[in-house]
């Protein structure tokens, strides 16, 4: 998929030294969001503060395929203290939003979308001190592979489109005798 890069990545990354960096948006519930990137002390990308956490984040490789598939990712952070790994455990984080960014150090807007989709497990692992939370995220194309379910029934339709009465009489009818292909006698 092809994608728009500002001008300033394009000519910092044509550049012969370059300072690259990931960011990533963990959507929890407000006021739980969490925002962090590679580097060190705190970096403001799209009005937004993102806290360093240096070589204690990694992502995995962000894949990208000609055809419409679904390629996750997965985000690692590491020496995460103790009193923080607990409100990992309580933290509702499933189907929660998640962006992953590259850039290029430089001005706020050195920066370009790579992975937008959800966040599915979370492995925690304890230390003594620390430990480490491994986040894997679903791509958004993942939606696609989910089924809807529709019931073909008046609650169902009435809470799709309010006031509809077009499957007010289903119920009855699935019971209801019907004489077929016989002449009615007087």
């Amino acid at each position: 998929m092809s994608r728009d890069i500002s001008t300033p990545v394009n000519t910092a990354v044509a550049a012969d030294i370059i300072q690259p960096f990931f960011a990533v948006d963990l959507l929890f519930d407000s006021p739980n969001e969490l925002y962090l990137w590679s580097g060190y002390g705190t970096k403001t990308i799209n009005g937004k503060d993102y806290l360093g956490a240096g070589g204690l984040l990694s992502i995995s490789t962000v894949t990208e395929t000609n055809d419409i598939s679904a390629q996750g990712a997965t985000i690692t952070i590491s020496g995460v203290p103790s009193d923080l790994l607990a409100k990992a455990f309580d933290e509702p984080y499933q189907n929660r939003g998640c962006n992953i960014y590259f850039g290029v150090v430089g001005s706020e807007d050195d920066y370009v979308s790579v992975f937008a989709g959800y966040l599915d497990t979370m492995n925690i692992t304890e230390g003594p001190e620390t430990g480490t939370i491994e986040l894997s995220v679903e791509n958004k194309l993942i939606d696609l592979e989910r089924p809807r379910v529709f019931r073909y029934t008046d609650t169902f339709q009435k809470s799709q489109f309010d006031g509809d009465k077009g499957f007010e009489f289903v119920a009855s009818l699935q019971d209801q005798r019907l004489p077929w292909g016989k002449g009615l006698k007087n």
